[in-house]
């Protein structure tokens, strides 16, 4: 039974993880921007939700509203005021690194300043465990967490096969000319990519706030995932970051049948090295360094 909780659990941390993993591969996968702030955007939402309900009192439908437009807005401002100058002035990758680092200590600096850096968590009684077996405890959290994964993934996949700003978003990393045939501004579709690409973390930053809690520092360790789980997926597969972000949350997860907690991480980075060394194109795209 340990290892069926063990399942549930990495079931439900995957969800989280592959949300955050399609976001950022969406935005690199179309536009080839490194985007090392992509964290940033799930601790802004996260954020923006807890304080609504926690602090403003604001009816969790609306404060999650809020919460996705915040996410997006960031998303927004980081590719016309951050990315779009950078690359006017044909910066190096190493720059675009250096800046969207920079912006992600500022803004875990900012939240610890306004927010405090102790945890914080939004109390509801959807993350309550319920014995459903002997011996098996799941929350409702739990199964709500892996539906609404689910559907942003059939959604998106349907955005971006059966639409026109899809199509252009997919074409955008191989030919902006091609987008230009659709008669769409390449960089107006930049920005799409980055607004839906950061808003569509939020719901698994607010399953966090309802579980784990949220700290300042939480960005960071967001992207450190969303990293691993994209090159496991295959670099620029969207599909590929769901199911490396679901792959990541079970080995963590599975990793506490032997080991210690404090290895979750690690774990995360051995499966990371070994996708490396094993299998460099991932689940479904191209070797890591390949054109």
């Amino acid at each position: 039974m340990i290892l069926l909780q063990l399942l549930v659990n990495g079931l439900q941390l995957g969800a989280i993880y592959a949300l955050t993993a399609v976001g950022f591969s969406l935005i690199f996968g179309s536009t080839k921007i490194f985007h090392v702030a992509h964290g940033s955007a799930f601790a802004i939402g996260g954020y923006v939700y807890w304080w609504c309900v926690a602090k403003a009192g604001i009816a969790a439908p609306f404060a999650a509203l809020l919460a996705i437009l915040a996410a997006a807005a960031f998303g927004l401002v980081m590719e016309r005021f951050v990315y779009r100058p950078i690359q006017r002035h044909e910066a190096s990758f190493f720059t675009v690194f250096i800046a969207a680092f920079g912006v992600q200590i500022i803004v875990q600096n900012l939240i610890g300043s306004l927010i405090g850096r102790g945890m914080e968590t939004v109390s509801t009684p959807l993350s309550r465990s319920v014995e459903i077996l002997p011996g098996l405890f799941v929350a409702p959290i739990a199964w709500i967490s892996l539906a609404v994964a689910l559907v942003l993934f059939s959604a998106l996949s349907w955005f971006l096969n059966r639409t026109n700003v899809g199509t252009a978003m997919r074409a955008l990393s191989e030919n902006p000319d091609l987008v230009r045939v659709f008669g769409l501004d390449p960089g107006r579709i930049a920005q799409y990519a980055f607004m839906i690409g950061s808003a569509i973390v939020v719901p698994g930053a607010i399953f966090t706030a309802m579980t784990a809690g949220l700290n300042p520092a939480i960005g960071s360790h967001v992207m450190l995932v969303s990293l691993a789980a994209t090159i496991v997926g295959g670099i620029g597969s969207v599909r590929g970051a769901a199911c490396g972000g679901f792959l990541l949350g079970l080995a963590e997860n599975l990793a506490y049948w032997k080991l210690d907690p404090q290895w979750s991480e690690a774990v995360t980075f051995i499966v990371l090295f070994l996708f490396i060394i094993f299998r460099p194109a991932g689940f479904f795209g191209r070797p890591v360094g390949a054109k």
